[in-house]
């Protein structure tokens, strides 16, 4: 902090002594020109808005600043010029041509109210025809450094001082686009007295690496330099793996890398280096080590293809200012078109997130040494190959033990922060060893060989695990949870101890009624069919208009009876059937039922009883997933059998979750159409083509490939259309051609799709929101603003395999406190 606290003028009063500020009559001296090679930059929060400036109140309360944050590191010489187009590099509102940034500084006077101080202006783009303030600098607007303890740097409000009795304010610097309404806010952390005036500020010097130009160099290497200096860049660098800059500034470089000479710089920039070569070698004297040391003891570290690019940076600054000293429209004009083009391939709604400035992003390579030591163990494992190839055991065995110590220091982690204190010591040694087996067992051919068979071996890995994947995530999702288990068997037990007249439920004469809001929900799982009512009961308006008609299997029919005879849903009607007691729905009136019956249908979904490998085993075993093989899941296309005096009716699946009143799909007019559902035409979604197999010419002859499909899960159903259309005649139909399955493979969405075709009116998308079962990227606007939101996929709610930022829509519907899912160890 030294170099940062030392200034030009006469030392800093001591702590609690300040000098009084300037009477407004004295201008500001002119603030004198800052070695920026040699001095540390300031750290500045900048924050943006459109159509206007922060109110005084977005700052009051400490840690609740607004959240459109940009850092900038600049320095005390930095004009408002520069400030300009540092803003003009992460908001695109600036680079348009006609904006205007006004520039005031905002800070708490002191009595703590925020007071408001206009202090100039400039244009996006400089015109000699229009002055502006650009050439202000901050030192000319009243900002001063002040020296301060750097543990007092924490924080954002304001901060007392026991010892001393000053306070610590923020300063703001607003920035405003007067004819984009777009505003910026600068912060700094500041040191005013408590008996200072209004337009005295303090700044906080403090001390920030060069992380930022770093990276921003590399990233536009070939741009910047020319391809001399990259060749002599590229020949410092070690073959093993790419140069950290943060690694080797906090530990030095390992023995195995080396700092090309002098002379090999100046063979590879004859034609750019001629010039500056004289004033090269006399400050090689000074680098013979490679370090430079300045008067303030700060050690800073130097080669000569560094000091080669300091020169050609100089030479574009010269020709940069050359070109705008000439003020000439033609020439400022081609700058214009040259920002405006080089903007162009910069993506603003990135930036708009994203900015090298911000402190977060300091330092991006968090895990930038645990690469380099996986990097030293992959070539680790081809010189030890190597070495027993060519009997150079004794070489052989210290690679072994520093191989060996280097995955002891790697462990399990995935960022430089994990990583044992040891570690960068262990890198050294690593990279003396291998420096050692390089110079004696190198050869391009071998290595090479070496590192194709480690890649190859590699993929056969992934691809294995991929596949123990598949088959561990399939047989997840078709298991049942202890505590669902548990539930159901608790539940069932205590149904069949009621007596016979206590098991009904009431309002049964609601069960037939047109008039009122029908929804059919097939489901074996009684905690997920729970979850529909309940939510669908919460957020309705009338609930006493609502009508549920579960169906279940008889292992779950007990336990769903008990479930709502105990937790019935307010004042809606509620109604379970066992669909084992549907009569008409047999083998001789239902193709499914019949083609599960057949012996090639039970080897086709049975085989994978005993698989004779991994593959075979996964593949099946998708369809042998109870869902493909429940009558429960066919049950839809028979919807007006099973309630034959309904007109419309509404379709849940169990694993959705109600977060709107869906009444309103009630008065949707479907265009006599008999089915009314979302479509699924986006990019993570399959069209006809990827369900129906097109190759077989009734597929071809009657469907489009290209044609959108739609979701089940919320669908409403018109039954008046169904019955006049014929529609369950029309699914037997091709559920009979498909008795081979040469039309589709599996599931209810093909037969659905077909069965359907030209028959589905769209409905908004923002009724039914797919995808948060195995799409981890949904959109969360999307989310809460659906009506309907659905865990299609294998990574259900109820599972230990669900994606924790979706579990929270599901679980906030189940009561965790309920006795029966207290004592089956149900939890969040």
């Amino acid at each position: 902090m030294a170099d940062v606290q030392r200034r030009r003028g006469p030392p800093p009063p001591p702590p609690g002594r300040f000098p009084p500020p300037p009477p407004a009559a004295r201008p500001a001296p002119r603030v004198e020109p800052v070695d920026r090679e040699k001095t540390c930059p300031l750290l500045l929060r900048v924050f943006t808005k459109v159509g206007g400036h922060h109110t005084d109140d977005d700052f009051s309360v400490r840690g609740k600043e607004p959240k459109d944050e940009v850092q900038i590191y600049t320095w005390m010489d930095a004009t408002l010029r520069e400030l300009t187009d540092l803003v003009k590099e992460v908001a695109p509102e600036a680079r348009r041509r006609d904006a205007v940034l006004s520039f005031a500084f905002v800070y708490p006077d002191k009595r703590g109210r925020f007071v408001v101080r206009e202090v100039g202006r400039t244009f996006s783009y400089p015109n000699p025809r229009r002055p502006d303030s650009g050439n202000k600098a901050l030192g000319d607007l009243s900002f001063q450094v002040m020296a301060i303890n750097r543990g007092l740097l924490s924080g954002a409000g304001i901060n007392r001082s026991k010892s001393s009795g000053s306070r610590f304010h923020i300063a703001v610097l607003v920035f405003i686009f007067s004819f984009l309404g777009f505003s910026l806010l600068i912060f700094s952390r500041v040191f005013t007295p408590a008996n200072s005036g209004e337009d005295e500020l303090s700044v906080i010097s403090t001390r920030q690496d060069f992380t930022w130009r770093e990276k921003l160099a590399l990233k536009h290497l070939k741009s910047l330099f020319s391809k001399e200096v990259i060749d002599v860049i590229n020949a410092s660098t070690d073959e093993l793996g790419p140069l950290d800059v943060n690694f080797f500034r906090k530990n030095g470089l390992p023995a195995s890398w080396k700092i090309v000479g002098y002379e090999s710089v100046s063979n590879a920039t004859d034609s750019e280096s001629t010039g500056a070569s004289s004033k090269t070698k006399q400050e090689s004297s000074v680098v013979k080590e490679g370090n430079i040391s300045n008067e303030d003891n700060f050690v800073f570290f130097e080669t000569p293809a560094k000091l080669v690019r300091r020169q050609l940076r100089e030479k574009r600054r010269e020709k940069r200012a050359a070109d705008l000293v000439k003020q000439d429209d033609e020439v400022i004009v081609k700058l214009e078109n040259a920002a405006i083009e080089h903007s162009k391939s910069v993506d603003s709604a990135v930036l708009g997130k994203y900015s090298i400035w911000r402190k977060e992003n300091e330092n991006e390579n968090s895990d930038s040494n645990v690469r380099l030591i996986r990097d030293q163990l992959i070539m680790a494992r081809v010189y030890i190959s190597l070495a027993r190839m060519k009997n150079k055991l004794d070489l052989a065995n210290e690679l072994q033990n520093r191989f060996k110590e280097s995955q002891r220091s790697l462990g399990e982690a995935t960022a430089d922060s994990d990583l044992h204190q040891t570690a960068p010591e262990k890198v050294k040694l690593m990279g003396q060893v291998l420096s050692k087996a390089k110079e004696q067992l190198y050869d391009c051919n071998l290595v090479t060989g070496k590192l194709r068979a480690m890649l190859q071996s590699a993929d056969e890995q992934v691809r294995s695990l991929k596949k123990q994947s598949t088959f561990l995530s399939q047989l997840a999702a078709k298991t049942i949870p202890n505590g669902l288990h548990c539930l159901a068997m608790r539940l069932t037990i205590d149904y069949y101890l009621l007596p016979p007249e206590k098991r009904k439920f009431p309002q049964s004469e609601n069960l037939e009624n047109p008039n009122l809001y029908h929804y059919a929900l097939f489901s074996d799982n009684v905690l997920a069919a729970s979850v529909v009512v309940n939510s669908t009961i919460m957020n309705a308006k009338e609930p006493e208009k609502h009508v549920f008609h579960l169906v279940t299997d008889k292992l779950n029919f007990g336990a769903m009876n008990m479930w709502f005879l105990l937790n019935p849903p307010g004042k809606a009607t509620i109604h379970v059937e066992n669909v084992d007691e549907f009569k008409w729905l047999n083998s001789s009136y239902c193709p499914v039922l019949r083609q599960l019956e057949s012996a090639a249908m039970k080897e086709y979904y049975f085989k994978a009883a005993h698989p004779t490998t991994l593959s075979a085993g996964s593949s099946n075993l998708k369809y042998r997933n109870p869902k493909y093989l429940s009558m429960l899941n066919h049950l839809r296309f028979y919807l007006p059998q099973v309630y034959p005096k309904l007109d419309k009716i509404l379709f849940l699946d169990d694993d959705i979750v109600v977060q709107k009143d869906l009444t309103g799909l009630w008065s949707v007019d479907l265009h006599g159409k008999v089915n009314g559902a979302v479509e699924t035409c986006g990019e993570s979604f399959h069209r006809f083509d990827k369900y129906l197999n097109f190759s077989n010419p009734h597929i071809a002859k009657n469907f489009d490939p290209n044609a959108c499909g739609w979701a089940y899960g919320m669908n409403m159903f018109d039954l008046k259309e169904w019955k006049k259309r014929d529609i369950t005649g029309i699914y037997h139909k091709w559920q009979n051609m498909n008795e081979d399955r040469v039309l589709w493979k599996l599931g209810t969405l093909p037969p659905g799709l077909m069965t359907f075709y030209g028959l589905t009116h769209p409905l908004d998308k923002s009724w039914h929101v797919l995808g948060l079962g195995y799409n981890p990227s949904v959109d969360r606007s999307e989310i809460e603003n659906a009506a309907v939101v659905h865990y299609n996929g294998n990574m259900k709610p109820w599972l230990e395999l669900a994606m924790t930022k979706y579990k929270p829509y599901w679980t906030k519907y189940i009561k965790y406190d309920h006795p029966y899912i207290r004592n089956c160890k149900l939890s969040e």
